[in-house]
């Protein structure tokens, strides 16, 4: 499986935080090597486009050219699956602020993607076992990276399934999202 990559450079971590590129990796991400012409169809956009921002990708060694293809039926693949950035104490002005807009725009489909699936669900099996859940507690430092640390493994758990394709029968893609944070309510 390839390695997760770490962002440092904020004209990277500011090439993928745009809507399209993310939709390409997100795609590749799940669906494997794909030409443009392909992630086009399912992004509803033209081909030029992706290519034009598959190029981009590239540029920035998210993603590189996969075996058997060329010219305009030149499939592409993940370099890395999955990414981190923003954490530590050494980061740049420039690192912090690329990786704030990521991470802005990364929630805001994340968001979205659980409002329409709830708006568009009518089977009651999984209607049922998708959930909305919110906590809040008065936790250190060290606390709440232990307990995002174990959400992270739990969903990790499943992770191999993106990579070989073997997925139980009636299984289908799911998102979990979650995220700590010290938070102020207002008074």
């Amino acid at each position: 499986m390839p390695e997760s990559r770490r962002l440092r450079d904020p004209r990277a971590l500011a090439a993928v935080a745009h809507p399209v590129r993310m939709g390409i990796v997100e795609l590749l991400s799940v669906q494997g090597p794909m030409t443009a012409t392909e992630l086009a169809d399912q992004l509803d956009e033209t081909p030029a486009n992706c290519s034009w921002h598959l190029r981009k990708l590239a540029e920035h060694e998210f993603i590189e050219e996969a075996p058997g293809g060329k010219g305009r039926q030149r499939p592409w693949q993940m370099k890395h699956l999955g990414m981190s950035w923003a954490e530590g104490d050494d980061l740049s002005h420039e690192e912090l602020r690329a990786g704030q807009a990521l991470s802005r725009m990364l929630l805001e489909r994340w968001v979205d993607r659980f409002l329409d699936a709830s708006e568009r669900e009518t089977s009651g099996e999984w209607r049922d076992s998708s959930r909305l859940t919110q906590h809040v507690a008065w936790l250190t430092p060290d606390e709440l990276a232990d307990v995002t640390g174990r959400l992270q493994e739990v969903a990790a758990t499943y992770a191999d399934r993106l990579e070989t394709g073997v997925r139980p029968e009636g299984s289908r893609l799911c998102e979990i999202v979650a995220w700590g944070a010290a938070v102020e309510i207002a008074r």
